[in-house]
């Protein structure tokens, strides 16, 4: 079983809130549907709210508690575990809930054993996505920034506005570089607020984004997920407790 998560939040001036519940429910919907009809994998209505308490300076932005989300997917976790199915992917486009999902997986594995859990975020580990992109942009276009506009333009363009605002440099805002050995993201990262890093809600620079990237970019993520869903059903993985077979997801 499969289960996308987005969020509901401020993408600056030019993307919807729905953004990242769109990429996710829109992937997946286009990564299932290239998998052979045989494996056995279903999808989740998408979690359309999430952790988003970076955004709240920015009107629209809707976020739950940590509890309330840890106990939500608690809750629906443990329902699917008792029909039987013994994979649980989080399918996640949100990069403000990732330590959460993490934390609540283990949680979730604890409570009910024969349940193997998987968090995976979409934009981690899809190779080629460091030659699409400039290293500037890899490491700082964290929000409604070159990637998203991009993927965007290329998957729903009527849903992209703005574009006057795109093309001028307010929609490049300098972001102020951590010192050496320290990131936003990534290894030694900083829980940074939107407000802190941008007055436009873009974390990155938008200004250059085009749909011919898009489709680079949604031909690299579904190649990807395509791939891992595969060797996923086509193995026993994850090892489970019980030491019961892993057949379904």
């Amino acid at each position: 079983m499969v289960w996308p998560f987005g969020a509901c939040e401020q993408h600056g001036p030019h993307l919807p809130l729905i953004t990242d519940t769109f990429f996710a429910e829109n992937i997946l919907i286009k990564t299932l549907e290239g998998l052979p009809r045989k494996m056995p994998i279903w999808m989740m209505p998408s979690q359309s709210i999430g952790f988003s308490p970076e955004h709240q300076a920015f009107p629209g932005t809707l976020s739950l508690s940590a509890n309330v989300l840890i106990s939500l997917v608690s809750d629906v976790g443990k329902q699917i575990a008792s029909m039987g199915f013994k994979r649980l992917v989080f399918f996640n486009a949100h990069g403000g809930q990732i330590g959460l999902l993490q934390a609540v997986s283990r949680q979730l594995r604890i409570q009910c054993p024969s349940l193997a859990v998987l968090p995976c975020f979409l934009w981690s580990g899809v190779p080629g996505l460091e030659k699409l992109l400039p290293d500037k942009e890899v490491e700082e276009g964290l929000h409604a920034a070159l990637a998203e506009t991009s993927l965007m333009m290329h998957m729903h363009s009527e849903l992209v506005r703005n574009h006057s605002y795109l093309e001028s440099k307010t929609s490049n805002e300098e972001i102020i570089s951590p010192p050496k050995g320290w990131s936003l993201e990534g290894a030694s990262p900083c829980a940074w607020l939107t407000q802190d890093l941008s007055s436009s809600g873009i974390i990155g620079d938008a200004s250059s984004s085009n749909p011919k990237l898009g489709l680079a970019l949604e031909k690299a993520l579904i190649d990807h997920w395509r791939s891992l869903f595969i060797s996923l059903l086509e193995s026993d993985w994850p090892p489970i407790m019980s030491g019961e077979s892993v057949s379904s997801s």
